[in-house]
């Protein structure tokens, strides 16, 4: 029997659809499309019969994993901005940013084949994105450390075209120079010296 989505969960409960939801994403990552729900189900530490209750098909599962990590990257922005100066914490989301592009790169073919069955795992997806990343500028704007003509659509974009380049695991360096040249682009520019200075 699938699980009523209107009624909360209970704490063990949660813990362990966190489980089965990032469980997902490494092995539709590692495995793609022969993924077997029973291997994740097992390396989650949780029964298939947990894993069908709370998603009972593969496309179920696909598009909540996504969902998930859309939504751990959005939550970090304010988490972020309550632990760091915006300047920081907005170079950590970026970071996050780009953990988030190489999870969706490396579940491309389970998305695919989930949007194909009729899903929509990127339903308000970027719209949430960029909301998180709005409120990271917004902070460095008032700050004084981000430009404030520079739109939180033009980091999307930047950020994106990075991630498209450079998001696997093993282009992480180069991923995290290009972050920090983009970064740099949106600091105000100092003011001129006077002449005679």
């Amino acid at each position: 029997m699938a699980r009523d989505p209107g009624r909360p969960l209970r704490a063990d409960a949660q813990r362990n659809r966190d489980k089965i939801l990032a469980t997902a994403v490494r092995v539709f990552t590692e495995e793609g499309l022969d993924a077997h729900l029973e291997r994740i189900a097992k390396e989650a530490g949780v029964g298939t019969g947990t894993l069908y209750r709370n998603f009972p098909t593969r496309d179920a599962l696909v598009e909540a994993a996504y969902r998930n990590e859309v939504a751990r990257l959005c939550d970090a922005a304010p988490e972020l901005l309550a632990e760091l100066p915006p300047r920081e914490a907005l170079r950590e989301w970026t970071y996050r940013f780009i953990d988030y592009a190489g999870a969706k790169l490396g579940m491309a073919d389970a998305l695919r084949a989930a949007v194909a069955s009729g899903a929509n795992p990127y339903a308000d997806s970027r719209t949430m994105i960029q909301s998180a990343l709005s409120a990271l500028m917004e902070a460095g704007a008032a700050a004084g450390t981000i430009r404030p003509e520079i739109r939180p659509t033009d980091l999307f974009a930047a950020l994106a075209g990075i991630a498209l380049t450079s998001a696997a695991p093993d282009q992480r360096d180069q991923a995290e120079r290009l972050i920090g040249i983009t970064l740099r682009g949106l600091e105000p520019e100092p003011p001129a010296a006077r002449p005679g200075a």
